[in-house]
């Protein structure tokens, strides 16, 4: 059973689930901000907890595939290293669970901390769908509103 469960994600399949996966964690957060069920399940640590196992999903694939785990620090070498770690899929993948688990706890730091300001539900979602699919530029989004809801301009907060 494990093996056919190993055979089934393939890269292309779990990026069609983690992707997938997401959705209904946002689709809280966007949509239904104040529920039980969002408090519970996308502003927890669940979402983090899924996300971390199957970014070790991949990490076990690539340790089995015999990935250069030291190759990685290239990346400080220069763009092109950058560029050349890309063209791992395992790598890509790697980087895409990263990038959509900080996404999501972004989101969900923002609900939590626009709940303290009483932020109006609907002013929110436009940063929250601008860090869906752009994070840094909605969090910016985000401190621009909190700024006039805050009533102070703070930038360690």
């Amino acid at each position: 059973m494990i093996e056919q469960i190993y055979n089934y994600f393939t890269i292309e399949m779990l990026y069609f689930w983690i992707n997938l996966g997401v959705l209904p964690f946002w689709f809280l957060i966007v949509f239904f901000p104040q529920s039980q069920v969002c408090k519970y399940l996308a502003t927890s640590i669940f979402p983090i907890f899924l996300l971390s196992a199957a970014y070790g999903f991949v990490l076990y694939k690539s340790y089995l595939g015999a990935y250069d785990f030291l190759g990685n620090f290239n990346l400080y070498l220069g763009i092109t290293y950058v560029a050349d770690l890309f063209e791992d899929d395992l790598y890509l993948m790697l980087f895409w669970i990263h990038f959509v688990s900080i996404n999501l706890f972004v989101g969900g730091w923002i609900l939590k901390d626009s709940q303290k300001f009483l932020i109006n539900k609907f002013l929110l979602t436009l940063p929250l769908i601008i860090t869906y699919l752009i994070g840094p530029i909605g969090l910016f989004v985000y401190w621009i509103i909190r700024i006039f809801y805050a009533k102070r301009l703070s930038l360690y907060e």
